[in-house]
């Protein structure tokens, strides 16, 4: 284990702006474990999120269960790389509960990238087919119409990715 502070990074972004490629290289970090959404839902809930509602409902679901396990890899000395979308309010105020709970640092890393190149990475990563989940341009707008990025009045470390 080691001495210094645990940290929750935290990913704030649309689809396919690079949250999960950053989370792969800060878990690369010694002592960093990363907790993948999309890898979780996957395989708890195969064929089962059709739906943003599906992902809303099946999201809550797996937050409530990973919840007190999050802060007790980060009270054990284990920094965590939470590639969960932290893109509401409601979102990150659930996040900063486990850092707070845990004693921990954080980081917030916001990735600010247009629309278009998102659908670009999109269009890609769905071609590729490496993703466990392939939203479509429809699905990328509904779902970004719920994006709110984060404000200086949250109080979070925010480091910005262009």
């Amino acid at each position: 284990m080691s001495s210094n502070k645990p940290k929750l990074h935290l990913l704030c972004g649309k689809i396919a702006a690079g949250k999960s490629t950053l989370a792969a290289q800060l878990g690369n970090l010694p002592g960093t474990v990363v907790v993948s959404e999309d890898h979780w839902l996957s395989r708890l809930y195969p064929g089962e999120m059709t739906s943003v509602a599906d992902y809303v409902n099946r999201s809550a679901r797996l937050r409530n269960a990973m919840e007190l396990h999050l802060i007790d890899l980060l009270k054990s000395g284990v920094s965590v790389v939470l590639d969960f979308p932290a893109n509401t309010p409601a979102n990150r105020a659930w996040m900063r509960t486990i850092f707070e709970q845990a004693g921990a640092s954080h980081q917030l890393h916001y990735f600010d990238v247009s629309d278009a190149v998102c659908k670009a990475r999109l269009r890609a990563r769905n071609a590729s087919g490496d993703h466990e989940f392939a939203a479509t341009d429809k699905q990328f707008d509904l779902i970004t119409s719920h994006f709110v990025a984060p404000t200086p009045d949250e109080g979070f470390t925010v480091v910005i990715h262009r």
